[in-house]
């Protein structure tokens, strides 16, 4: 076949298997065999495929209206979604910038926040400070975001804007070697640092890699000492992922930005939202139109998806679905513990995570866990599950129990 895979390597690559349904936790191949989705199809279908009322919201929009341009022109969809986030958003992130994927809603807070100050006249702030290992998406501005030492984005760093990467820290005392590193930083570089962009509590593609809310508080404040703006990258995070609505509801700080996507929208559509706060919004708006922020997309706020973010909302908010993400919690919290030859096993709300041996041994793991209908898609040497909210206990109950029995045989 001629099409080209993400993030795979054609010439060894097994053959793709060919999905032709889903429905819940599962998906089916054309010849009908069931596969237990356990990543949630790289982290968006957060309330499982083929959600009825999900397909029905979008089949109802696309009758009515399908795309308008979003410059000079509203619609209902898009005016619900923001005030239904506005509900389980902190005050201060009221301002609302659509655009259409996670990549490309930090590109926008990576803009926005150069252009605050450039609005300003202050021209020379243009570094960014990120945690080492970040994975913010592959649009450029994305990729330098995460720093030069990415290991998915090295071959492109030398078109990558100056950032400063914070040492990722895994005891309380590299927490504070990675902090006093910040602030010698700072006091030199301070008053030439953009923003601060960060995934909050969590960094997903780096292999699920946990870290405590009182660190991040911590290295918040410290920027906040110089002027310096704040990126939460909860793409990823987002939407009941960790525990809470979002991951900075952890903390005792707030961002000037947070980035959503993923499961905006249960997982059926393309669509990212920067969400800011009257500050920023306000230095932009002037008579002046070099002030205005000049970018957008052609499916911004595309009326289709936003109908699907809306409904996909509406059923996360209900106490049904909020006992599902404890019920989820639960399960990693009893299986976790007695996985054999499993290194560092970790939890944070629906997300469980460990490592093993080698990476090489976590590719034939899930290799063969595939064949019995398991899709685990790991991270380096990491195995991690995040299933959509809907899947049932005993069926995740079984996944642990498929996996330990793969690790005690391998």
């Amino acid at each position: 076949m001629p099409i080209w895979k993400p993030f795979t390597q054609e010439k060894v690559a097994p053959c793709a298997v060919k999905i032709a349904r889903g429905h819940g936790a599962y998906l089916e191949d054309e010849a009908g065999t069931q596969y237990l989705d356990l990543i949630s199809s790289w982290w968006v279908n957060i309330l499982g495929h083929a959600n009825e009322e999900i397909a029905d919201a979008i089949a109802s929009q696309a009758r009515r209206l399908e795309q308008v341009i979003f410059a000079g022109f509203s619609h209902e969809p898009a005016e619900v979604l923001c005030a239904s986030l506005e509900k389980i958003l902190p005050k201060s992130l009221r301002r609302f910038f659509f655009s259409d994927d996670g990549s490309t809603s930090v590109e926008v807070a990576l803009k926005l926040a150069y252009q605050y100050f450039f609005n300003q006249g202050i021209k020379d702030r243009c570094t960014y400070i990120n945690l080492e290992g970040a994975y913010h998406g592959d649009t450029l501005g994305a990729m330098s975001a995460a720093g030069n030492r990415s290991s998915y984005h090295s071959t492109f760093k030398s078109f990558f804007f100056r950032t400063y990467s914070i040492k990722f820290p895994d005891t309380p005392d590299e927490e504070k070697n990675a902090l006093s590193a910040l602030q010698d930083f700072l006091e030199n570089e301070g008053l030439n640092i953009c923003a601060l962009i960060v995934e909050p509590l969590i960094q997903g593609a780096a292999g699920m890699r946990m870290y405590r809310a009182e660190f991040l508080e911590k290295i918040v404040n410290e920027v906040r000492k110089y002027g310096i703006l704040v990126i939460f990258d909860e793409v990823m995070t987002g939407f009941g992922r960790t525990g809470t609505m979002f991951a900075m509801d952890q903390t005792q700080v707030l961002p000037d930005f947070i980035c959503l996507s993923k499961g905006l929208t249960g997982g059926f559509l393309p669509l990212g939202l920067t969400v800011s706060t009257d500050a920023i919004y306000e230095a932009f708006y002037s008579d002046d139109s070099s002030k205005a922020f000049i970018h957008g997309h052609s499916y911004t706020a595309n009326p289709i998806s936003c109908a699907a973010a809306v409904k996909s909302l509406e059923i996360l908010r209900r106490e049904s679905t909020q006992l599902d993400i404890k019920r989820i919690a639960k399960v990693h919290s009893r299986n976790l513990e007695s996985l054999p030859r499993a290194q560092n096993k970790r939890a944070l709300g629906t997300i469980a995570a460990f490592e093993v041996e080698s990476a090489a041994f976590a590719q034939e793991i899930t290799s063969r866990l595939l064949s019995q209908g398991l899709i685990i898609r790991p991270l380096g040497n990491t195995i991690y599950f995040i299933p959509p909210y809907c899947i049932d206990s005993g069926d995740l109950e079984r996944a642990y129990s498929q996996v330990a029995a793969r690790l005690n045989f391998a």
